[in-house]
């Protein structure tokens, strides 16, 4: 049987970036699982990246070679402008950056859980009606 899961940058990063519950996230990458994620994934790992150089934590080429390999995972990616609609509905109403909400809005569009490795956010919503997450941690 196939799992299907929107993943979120905050999860994602976790296959290249050695962190805690990077083992977990790495569950993601097996076999009968189908991702998808808004196209604003590549600009949120360019974002999570680059703090990573700014701290001294990876080097340049390092960060460039893990967008060649996002690009390999197989991963169904979604334009944010069929989201936004929806997506704003959810910020407003959940009090969420209408970044979080993107994801949240392909979750429902795809009727599969959103992974994240965000804590806030995930402690936030996870008692949400209509929100269905998973903590990247508790992935099995």
């Amino acid at each position: 049987m196939t799992r299907r899961f929107t993943v979120d940058a905050s999860a994602a990063a976790k296959w290249f970036l050695r962190e805690e519950h990077s083992d977990a996230a790495n569950r993601l990458l097996g076999r009968n699982i189908e991702l998808c994620s808004p196209d604003l994934l590549f600009a949120e790992m360019g974002n999570i990246l680059w703090k990573r150089l700014r701290k001294g934590e990876i080097e340049a080429a390092e960060g460039s070679e893990i967008f060649v390999e996002l690009e390999r995972i197989p991963i169904r990616i979604v334009p944010c402008q069929k989201l936004a609609p929806v997506a704003w509905g959810i910020a407003s109403v959940l009090n969420r950056s209408f970044y979080d909400s993107l994801y949240l809005a392909l979750s429902q569009a795809e009727l599969c859980p959103l992974v994240t490795g965000d804590r806030r956010l995930f402690n936030a919503l996870a008692n949400e009606p209509g929100v269905e997450m998973i903590w990247v941690g508790d992935l099995t």
